[in-house]
């Protein structure tokens, strides 16, 4: 593997088509796209990504351009571990998660699908290969949905090939979201797989009082009920509510990941492989689960986790609806799972289709 010769990166605006809106991050009217492009002596490339939501993207970019670039440049692409404690350290003092893990995230990206790349493989075979065909669900930003666009939504799911769905909650009104809920599970019937993702809106009472009050309607898992930062609070969730509880996506290092696991505070870990410093913290966190039995599942930027699922035995679901980057090939869907061909790297080669660049 050559040395590598250049890092580009770029900062995108991804306008949204439809205003969207959760219970804690307000209104989102775009997201904001950080490449990270690394090319080695050989001419070969990589690309990597992360993102942001609406603020923030432009000090990520200028952390990898002003902070990681020249530790990269000159130095060896195919050892990531290194790669990654170097990154880790040289931020450590300004960051421990946040900002600095996005940047790594969106370095480490690009540095495994360039070996995959020149390996001429996908990544999840690179990454020993469990299952190409990873289950999903489709979800939805869709909190202030009148109930009637959530069923037409819901339809369009269905119609897609997906057998799971994971719904907003999180109402003013705690009777809003029972009734919302107790509509959906009315419309796709027993035994179809219904999540719901509160995005931290409550205190840690409020979120089991809403376990209880939603405990009838066979949901899978309830999401993020409340603020990550609470460690012992979730676990009161767990063991008081009704529900397993799927969390992670706001949790930024692996050692984040092992307090709450060991803490008993999540059923279900959901990272997210750009902003858990890439495929390599990722993959220390689906360790992290299985050595404690339990199931992964994951949060965001589908077209790259999906190769991290795919090599994962004991996954759950994997989240499949939503922007990503154009592909090198499509998916192929079957009924609820979907899976990349034998495109190598992560497959996913351009963002022509993402316009205009932000110049901030």
């Amino acid at each position: 593997m050559a040395q590598i010769a250049s890092v580009q990166t770029d900062l995108y605006r991804v306008p949204l088509k439809r205003t969207l809106t959760d219970s804690m991050h307000g209104t989102m009217m775009d997201f904001e796209l950080i490449t990270v492009r690394i090319t080695d002596a050989d001419g070969a490339s990589g690309l990597g990504y992360t993102y942001t939501v609406n603020h923030g993207g432009a000090a990520v970019a200028t952390m990898i351009q002003r902070d990681l670039t020249d530790a990269l440049v000159g130095q060896e692409a195919y050892a990531i571990e290194r790669r990654w404690q170097d990154m880790w350290w040289r931020l450590h003092y300004a960051g421990r998660g946040g900002h600095q893990t996005s940047a790594i995230s969106a370095v480490d990206i690009a540095l495994w699908d360039l070996i995959g790349v020149r390996a001429g493989a996908p990544l999840w075979k690179l990454f020993g290969g469990f299952d190409p065909v990873v289950p999903v669900y489709a979800g939805g930003i869709d909190l202030d949905f009148p109930l009637e666009a959530l069923l037409d939504q819901t339809d369009r799911f269905v119609a897609e090939g997906f057998r799971a769905i994971k719904m907003k909650v999180g109402r003013e009104d705690l009777r809003e979201d029972v009734a919302r809920v107790e509509a959906m599970r009315g419309h796709l019937g027993d035994g179809f797989t219904l999540m719901a993702d509160a995005n931290m809106r409550w205190s840690v009472d409020e979120a089991i009082r809403a376990s209880r009050a939603l405990a009838e309607y066979d949901l899978t898992w309830l999401e993020e009920p409340t603020i990550p930062d609470d460690v012992r609070g979730h676990a009161r969730i767990v063991t008081e509510g009704c529900h397993a509880i799927a969390a992670g996506e706001n949790l930024h290092t692996i050692y984040e990941f092992a307090h709450a696991i060991d803490a008993g505070a999540v059923t279900l870990p959901e990272p997210d492989v750009s902003n858990i410093g890439g495929y390599t913290g990722f993959r220390k966190v689906a360790a992290l689960a299985e050595a404690r039995n339990l199931r992964l599942t994951s949060h965001g930027v589908h077209d790259l986790t999906v190769h991290a699922m795919g090599r994962t035995a004991p996954s759950w679901r994997h989240t499949a609806s939503g922007w990503r980057t154009t592909s090198r090939t499509p998916w192929r869907s079957s009924t609820a799972s979907r899976s990349r061909r034998t495109a190598p790297g992560t497959g996913s080669h351009s963002t022509s289709s993402v316009s205009p660049r932000c110049h901030r």
